[in-house]
């Protein structure tokens, strides 16, 4: 109970806060709610709130809240930037593999975390570590951001249930430690699949076999042409 007021508290204190300070609180709150790696900031239920009041404009709260998160999401990516120097040559060299697949899918899957309540960090911290371009990876992420915020603030307009859920809004302090908790273990599990794992040579293994049969085929079929020649 303690915690879930401590949580109560902190929100009442940011949505005074916006209160207070307009559009440029819902930028703070919403920067610093997405910089929160390792604790939970409740800016979204603060950001709902505020779409049920009048005075605030919904299109530019929204606007004002999805830059200020896509602001927010990349001191995940500066974090994988300033990791990129403590990872070994291995690593190096599967950053510049997954580059080469991360590519194809890049801008599909930065918009789909920026949108969506998956953990952000899970993506930019390795997107950080890649040198991926910022400019092609803010975009999208400001475009999903604003999209979540869109949705927010209209569903407190309209009074969605279901997009509550989805979006984590009205969570209890329990199920905001639990998803942290989740989201640290799969950044985790990410890492070490990324830097422990040679993916480079675990494909050229997996492709070696195909190789091997087509060149027994090709020495056996040579001298059963040369016996045909002869005769």
């Amino acid at each position: 109970m303690a915690a879930e007021d401590l949580l109560r508290q902190i929100t009442d204190w940011l949505q005074n806060f916006s209160m207070q300070h307009g559009y440029f609180g819902v930028f703070l709150i919403s920067l610093f709610g997405s910089m929160s790696i390792f604790f939970p900031v409740p800016y979204t239920v603060v950001i709902f709130t505020l779409g049920s009041i009048e005075t605030f404009n919904p299109i530019l709260t929204a606007f004002v809240s999805g830059l200020g998160s896509a602001v927010g999401e990349f001191s995940g990516y500066l974090l994988g930037l300033g990791g990129r120097k403590i990872i070994s040559e291995k690593g190096k060299r599967n950053v510049e593999f997954f580059l080469k697949i991360f590519g194809r899918y890049s801008v599909l899957a930065i918009f789909i975390f920026a949108l969506t309540p998956l953990p952000d960090d899970l993506l930019f911290i390795p997107l950080g570590v890649m040198h991926y371009s910022f400019l092609r990876a803010f975009i999208p992420a400001f475009l999903g951001k604003l999209c979540m915020s869109l949705i927010i603030v209209y569903s407190a307009r309209f009074t969605v249930g279901v997009i509550r859920e989805i979006f984590g809004i009205e969570s209890d302090w329990v199920s905001a430690i639990i998803g942290t908790v989740t989201a640290l273990i799969l950044l985790v599990i990410v890492f070490i699949l990324m830097f422990k794992v040679d993916w480079e040579k675990t494909l050229e293994k997996r492709r070696k076999p195909k190789g091997r049969g087509l060149a027994k085929i090709k020495v056996y079929a040579k001298p059963f042409s040369t016996n045909v020649i002869g005769r």
